[in-house]
């Protein structure tokens, strides 16, 4: 395919986005570099043998927030806004869940946090992998590196941007294997990767072309809906075009396939700003306090001596220490230098600093966990920890609104390309692998007419704090002994790993011991289930397995 006018457009589109974005990966650069410790290269060095300490006050703080984060790892949860679709919801629930670890989103996870709070914004790509679940398919939730994509700089909705452009770096070879026709007329990419400020993307590769994706979303007036649109582009050349396979849109819900979520936002964008500009500058200064300091250790080290010409004294004969004989005329000419120490509450002002970043930040004393000021019980330690997190709960929050949104995107990818039947583990035994189908997600009406049902997302922590979950347990099973709650329910309750298949099987158990046994079978107190065990799941202990009688009961 040859360069035609649309694709120059394209490429034109792209260069202005570029351009505006220069300083914005000259930012996620410093951000990096000041995480890792490496933000001295950005201060002129004016005496080669300076010291130049690093105390990571910074990566402590982001470290110790994604720690939060990660342990509010979120689960989708769907219900239906019918409750006659109830177990088709939860089939639903089932089927994320099984997309997600297929698809790896814990690690996505993770880099997303990172993002989000060093440079701060993060970038989640909704789409469909027909390889997934066994070739089956299935829709993911993907992470995109903030430097590799480019929203309308015009624009703080980046639904209502002229362009969306995602790109990356390919050898010639790879596109000779993947576009071999269109491979031979792709010219020499001019398109200069030094803004991103990455040695990485900014190494000599030899003969790489730059794999551009253009997503650009139109508005039809006459339905009133809007269609998103997705070329390839690479070397001038077009590659592909989503116009001819679905002119109707690449996907049906009409919306870019990218959510962006900033931790602090700025005006008329869809950018934010991180942890490292908020608290850049005093990092900055506490290693400027802790540089003067080794200088002044260093000088402190090795004082000046000063000789005048009329001592007599050769100046390298008293460097030589090694000697214990020196010949000279006057004692008067030699005085020596020392350097003045510091005043004391230098140190004290370079502790403040990091104190306050902490502080700040969030990154407390009691939410590392930390028993200072004389506190030791458990309780008031969680209690604690719970009040000094509320920057890391805000985190939390965000993240947790840009996952919904991003699930919400995915159910509808589902609705769209789920053609294959695709099994999924629900909770009850009868739907345990129960199949999944996008038909099952419309409802006819009483005209014939295909209407997509609703569903409602929310969110829950699937991995939460240790001592959170502890506390949640026994309150649980406090509630149960009172007789305040009933077992079985106290068990759906419950938070701990395994949770549905040890359910699953106490209940296939219980079933077989309440069942009238035959002859030679398993009486019920000998099904294995403890007098705990049968309470939880709602029956009545027996006396044979150390089950309360009804007296007793009373």
């Amino acid at each position: 395919m040859k360069t035609n006018q649309g694709t120059e457009a394209v490429y034109a589109l792209f260069d202005q986005f570029r351009q505006a974005y220069g300083r914005e990966w000259q930012r996620l650069a410093r951000c990096e570099r000041m995480y890792h410790g490496d933000h001295w290269q950005d201060v002129p060095e004016r005496d080669p043998g300076e010291p130049r300490p690093v105390t990571p006050v910074i990566q402590s703080t982001v470290e110790n927030i994604r720690a939060d984060l990660m342990d509010s790892y979120p689960e989708a949860v769907i219900t239906a806004d019918d409750p006659a679709y109830g177990e088709l919801a939860e089939l639903l629930t089932a089927t994320l869940k099984e997309n997600h670890l297929r698809a790896g989103y814990s690690r996505e996870y993770g880099r997303l946090t990172h993002d989000l709070l060093v440079g701060g914004y993060m970038v989640q790509e909704t789409g469909y992998d027909p390889g997934l679940n066994g070739g089956l398919g299935g829709a993911y939730i993907h992470h995109v590196d903030p430097r590799c994509i480019l929203f309308d700089p015009l624009v703080s909705d980046p639904q209502e941007g002229r362009a969306v452009f995602k790109f990356a770096p390919y050898p010639r070879a790879w596109f000779e294997s993947h576009y071999p026709k269109e491979a031979e007329a792709m010219a020499a990419d001019s398109l200069g990767l030094q803004p991103l400020g990455d040695d990485l993307l900014t190494a000599d590769r030899g003969d790489t072309i730059l794999l551009l994706e253009c997503w650009q979303r139109e508005y039809d007036p006459k339905t009133g809906r809007h269609r998103v649109h997705m070329q390839k582009l690479a070397g001038g050349v077009l590659l592909e075009d989503s116009r001819r396979q679905k002119p109707e849109g690449y996907f049906a819900h009409g919306e870019y396939p990218f959510t962006v979520t900033p931790l602090f936002p700025r005006k008329g964008t869809c950018l934010g700003y991180g942890l490292v500009d908020m608290f850049e500058k005093s990092q900055l200064y506490s290693d400027k306090l802790d540089q003067i300091l080794l200088k002044n250790a260093l000088m402190a080290s090795h004082n000046k001596l000063l000789v005048t010409g009329a001592s007599g004294f050769d100046i390298d004969d008293l460097r030589d220490w090694s000697k214990e004989v020196h010949q000279g005329e006057n004692l008067n000419g030699i005085t020596w230098f020392p350097t003045a120490p510091l005043p004391a509450y230098l140190i004290t002002y370079i502790q403040s600093i990091r104190e306050s970043i902490k502080e700040e930040s969030g990154s407390n004393d009691f939410s590392r966990g930390m028993t200072s000021g004389g506190v030791t019980a458990a309780s008031a330690i969680a209690a604690l920890q719970e009040m000094s997190s509320k920057r890391s709960r805000m985190a939390v929050r965000t993240v947790h609104d840009a996952f919904e949104a991003a699930v919400r995107q995915e159910l509808e990818v589902e609705r769209e390309f789920c053609l294959l039947p695709r099994k999924a583990q629900g909770k009850s035994a009868d739907q345990r692998r129960a199949r999944l189908t996008a038909d099952m997600l419309y409802r006819e009406t009483e005209l014939g007419n295909r209407i997509p049902l609703e569903f409602s997302v929310s969110v829950k922590v699937q991995r939460e704090n240790r001592f959170s979950v502890a506390a949640h347990n026994e309150l649980l099973l406090s509630l149960v002994r009172m007789g305040m709650l009933a077992g079985d329910v106290a068990l759906e309750l419950m938070l701990f790993d395994g949770k549905e298949q040890a359910l699953a099987m106490m209940r296939q158990r219980l079933e077989a011991a309440q069942a009238s046994p035959a002859p030679g079978e398993t009486a019920p107190e000998e099904a294995g289930l403890g007098p705990i065990a049968q309470e939880l799941l709602g029956a009545e202990p027996s006396a044979a397995s150390g089950g309360r009688s009804e007296a007793e009961a009373q």
